[in-house]
């Protein structure tokens, strides 16, 4: 529903006002969580509606950002000889665009998704995201989608609700790591405790964190654009990564 405003939606739309305009943008979303590392590499990705039950306005928003075919052939051979299928199917999923039709609402910047595989460790994903960091260099951008607490069996559907004790002190965790620099505490966050099983019941959505801070530079800062807990358990920590300087 952040798609369609309020909030959180504000802060993208104020987030995207202050970023430098990338060549390509390369989204690792929740949402594509699947047995094979893939990207997508179709001219123009197809806006998927992975969800149901929501209102129609969600299912009229469409994101029309093109491919980049140079893009994906540079992914495919950074990441070799690990295999890349060249997917031209999925197209971007609501991880991608709900957040990317407020960041970018032109949609004329190029856009790709990388898929995850969720066969492999949070340490292969993090070794991923080093693969790819010489791309911030060729000007584009690296981002992740997901909820780094995100544990939809317990959420209340209250308005107000306070956030579960486990989920703020998990999200506090996560906001020290990223502050101090700590990947391998992040990397290794099953060896957390009970807080982190809570957290990160399944993977998906804690692991796009990995890609983006693996592609962290010594000369970034990090800054928190938002920092709630929604529904008592999923956490909307948004976390902006960029030079001291803001110029890249």
């Amino acid at each position: 529903m952040n798609a369609l405003g309020g909030p959180y939606a504000d802060a993208w739309r104020a987030l995207g006002k202050t970023l430098p305009r990338p060549k390509a943008i390369l989204m690792i979303s929740a949402h594509w969580f699947v047995p094979e590392t893939a990207v997508t590499a179709m001219a123009r990705p197809r806006t998927i509606y992975d969800f149901y039950g929501f209102p129609k306005e969600l299912y009229e928003v469409q994101y029309n950002a093109p491919g980049d075919e140079t893009l994906v052939e540079r992914i495919a051979a950074m990441l070799a000889p690990l295999p890349v299928r060249l997917d031209q199917e999925w197209g971007l999923d609501h991880g991608t665009w709900s957040v990317a039709a407020h960041v970018w609402p032109d949609a004329d910047v190029p856009i790709l998704q990388l898929s995850i595989d969720r066969t492999k460790s949070a340490d292969f994903h993090y070794q991923l995201g080093k693969a790819l960091a010489p791309l911030r260099k060729e000007g584009v951008l690296i981002a992740g989608s997901g909820d780094v607490v995100h544990n939809l069996r317990l959420m209340q559907r209250q308005n107000g609700i306070a956030p579960y004790e486990w989920a703020s002190r998990f999200n506090d965790i996560v906001k020290h790591a990223v502050s101090t620099r700590n990947h391998d505490l992040l990397i290794n966050y099953r060896g957390l405790g009970p807080d982190a099983a809570m957290a990160v019941p399944t993977p998906e959505h804690f692991l796009p964190l990995l890609y983006v801070l693996a592609a962290q530079n010594d000369d970034d800062t990090a800054r928190f654009f938002t920092d709630s807990l929604d529904l008592g358990s999923v956490s909307m920590l948004g976390i902006d990564i960029r030079p001291t300087s803001g110029k890249t």
